[in-house]
C-alpha cells in the first residue's frame, strides 16, 4: 500500500495558496455562494441522506486504493448522493402513481426498489470512476480495473453494464456530475483567508481541514445531530423540526467555515477569534453559527460527549471553552 500512496501525498505538498488574482477569487467565491444558495433552497423538503458512514468509509477507502485525490472521494460522494436521492424520488413517484391507480399493483415500483438494491455497488463504484474523470490531477479508472474490483467483491459484471451504470447516473443527473463540494468551499475560504494576512498559514489550516472534513464525512449524522438540539435548545427534536434542518446539512459554507475554525483552534487557538471574525465578514455567517460548528466537530472529533445544548459565548470566552474541552482529551 506504499506504493500507492506516493502520488496523493505528493500532490499535497504540490498545493499552493495565494497564486491566484484576487479578481478571480472574488468572482469564484460569488459563484460558489450562489451555488450554496440554490443547493440550500433545493434540499428544503427533501427527507433522508445517503452519506451513511459505511458508504463514505467505502468510497474513501475505494479511492486510496485507487490513489485518488481527496476532492474525487468528496465529488463521488456528492455524485452518490444525489444519484440515490433522485432514485428514491422516482421510486417514491411510481408508488403514488400506483397506488392512485390501482393499489392491488406495486410491482413496478418494487422492481425499481430491488434494481437498485442489488445494483447499489456496482452504482457506487461507477460514481468513484466519474468523479475520477473530472479531475485533471488524477488518472482516469479504467473499465478493467473496475471489473476487477467488483469481480473481488463477488460482482461479475460484464464492459456494458459498467457503461450503461455510468450512463444510468449521468441521466439521472441530467449529466450534471462537477458537482461543488465542502472542500472547494474550504479551499476557496482558505485563499481569502490568506489575503486577509490570516495570522494562521493557508497550508497548515489546509492539511487539518482534510483531516476535519473526513471525520465530518464519518461523523456525519452526530456532528448534525448536535446541532440540531443546539438550535432548537432541545434535546429531542421533532420529526418536523429534523425535516427542516435537512437544509442545513447541505449547507456546504456553512460547513467550510466550521471546519477552517476547527482547524484554526487546532492549530492556534489564541488566534481562534481572529479567523472566526475574519470568516464572519468574508460569508457573513454569524459568529455564533460558526462557534457552534466548530464546536461540534472540535467536542466530536476528540470524543467528548456533546452536551445537549451549547449556549453562545463571545469569541474570546468560546476560545477558552474550547481550549478547555480539547486539553481535556488531550
Amino acid at each position: 500500500m506504499d506504493g500507492p500512496m506516493r502520488p496523493r501525498l505528493a500532490s499535497l505538498v504540490d498545493f499552493q495558496f495565494g497564486v491566484v488574482a484576487t479578481e478571480t477569487i472574488e468572482d469564484a467565491l460569488l459563484h460558489l455562494a450562489q451555488q450554496n444558495e440554490q443547493a440550500v433552497r433545493e434540499a428544503a423538503g427533501r427527507l433522508g441522506t445517503f452519506r451513511e458512514p459505511r458508504i463514505v468509509e467505502f468510497v474513501f477507502l475505494l479511492s486510496e486504493q485507487w490513489c485518488l485525490e481527496k476532492s474525487v472521494s468528496y465529488q463521488a460522494v456528492e455524485i452518490l448522493e444525489r444519484f440515490m436521492v433522485k432514485q428514491a424520488e422516482n421510486i417514491c413517484r411510481q408508488a403514488r402513481i400506483q397506488l392512485r391507480d390501482n393499489k392491488r399493483e406495486f410491482q413496478n415500483w418494487r422492481a425499481l426498489k430491488e434494481q437498485l438494491f442489488n445494483k447499489f455497488t456496482l452504482r457506487l463504484v461507477s460514481c468513484v470512476q466519474l468523479a475520477s474523470k473530472l479531475s485533471f490531477q488524477n488518472k482516469i479508472i479504467s473499465n478493467v480495473t473496475v471489473l476487477n474490483f467488483l469481480q473481488s467483491l463477488g460482482y461479475l459484471h460484464t464492459k456494458e453494464e459498467l457503461l450503461e451504470s455510468e450512463l444510468d447516473v449521468l441521466k439521472s443527473l441530467n449529466f450534471q456530475i462537477n458537482l461543488p463540494t465542502p472542500l472547494a468551499y474550504v479551499e476557496m475560504l482558505l485563499e481569502v483567508l490568506g489575503y486577509n494576512g490570516c495570522v494562521v498559514p493557508a497550508m497548515r489550516l489546509h492539511a487539518t481541514c482534510l483531516t476535519l472534513l473526513d471525520l465530518v464525512y464519518l461523523l456525519h449524522e452526530p456532528i448534525y445531530e448536535s446541532l440540531l438540539r443546539a438550535s432548537i435548545e432541545n434535546s429531542t427534536p421533532s420529526q418536523l423540526q429534523g425535516e427542516k434542518f435537512i437544509s442545513v446539512k447541505e449547507d456546504f459554507m456553512l460547513l467550510a467555515v466550521g471546519i477552517i475554525a476547527a482547524s484554526a483552534f487546532i492549530q492556534n487557538h489564541e488566534c481562534w477569534s481572529q479567523v472566526v471574525e475574519h470568516l464572519q465578514s468574508i460569508t457573513g455567517i454569524a459568529l455564533a453559527s460558526i462557534a457552534e460548528f466548530s464546536y461540534a466537530i472540535l467536542t466530536h472529533s476528540v470524543g467528548a460527549n456533546t452536551p445537549g445544548r451549547q449556549q453562545y459565548i463571545p469569541p474570546h470566552l468560546a476560545a477558552r471553552a474550547l481550549k478547555t474541552v480539547a486539553s481535556s482529551n488531550t
